[in-house]
């Protein structure tokens, strides 16, 4: 039996955390740099229910999640969790680490009251559609995501208004003069995005 630790991410994670995603199939290797996505883990911690968690065998982090729990007006003032980023070391999938990660969050919704947990993935993910199944999810009605960005894996900037400044993180991996869109953490429309240059 496999001893299998799941708790949240700390900035010394997170090295262990991007190479995870820059897996091929997640971030094909495009991902944050570690002083950049310290400051996006230090954004997160501002919201009330937002946690990164990570799964850690040995001394090394096996696989990640977060997981987003938030309030609601309607369904009673229930809240809701929706799962993100989910991903498993590639060499060590089908051994049950994703079970353990998604069987954690479930717990974690049902004691915060969640009317339901809900997450999406790629229609091309035919393996992991079946996992989730085998878990008890259920396809559900349709999603419909917009891109706020052409360039939207390089939306790194840091923006608390869009009536302030804005400007990109430092370590991202935008060129000088290249053309950034810096949308702010509650996406308005395109045309309150801020546009800056690097």
């Amino acid at each position: 039996m496999r001893e299998l630790e799941i708790r949240k991410a700390t900035d010394a994670d997170l090295p262990g955390i991007l190479r995870l995603y820059a897996q091929p199939g997640m971030d094909d290797g495009n991902v944050l740099t570690v002083e950049a996505a310290a400051q996006v883990l230090q954004r997160m911690s501002t919201y009330a229910n937002y946690v990164v968690y990570v799964a850690v065998e040995a001394g090394t982090i096996v696989g990640t999640f977060a997981l987003l729990i938030m309030d609601n007006l309607a369904h009673m003032g229930a809240p809701s969790a929706v799962v993100e980023d989910v991903c498993v070391d590639e060499q060590l999938r089908g051994q049950g680490i994703g079970k353990a990660m998604m069987t954690l969050a479930m717990q974690v919704a049902r004691e915060q009251g969640c009317y339901k947990l809900s997450l999406s993935s790629d229609l091309a993910r035919g393996p992991a559609h079946a996992f989730y199944r085998s878990l008890g999810f259920e396809q559900h009605g349709l999603s419909f995501p917009r891109e706020t960005s052409q360039e939207h894996r390089l939306t790194l900037g840091v923006c608390k208004s869009a009536a302030l400044p804005c400007s990109p993180v430092p370590g991202s991996p935008v060129a000088p003069g290249k053309r950034l869109l810096v949308v702010p953490a509650f996406p308005r429309s395109p045309a309150n995005a801020v546009s800056v240059m690097r």
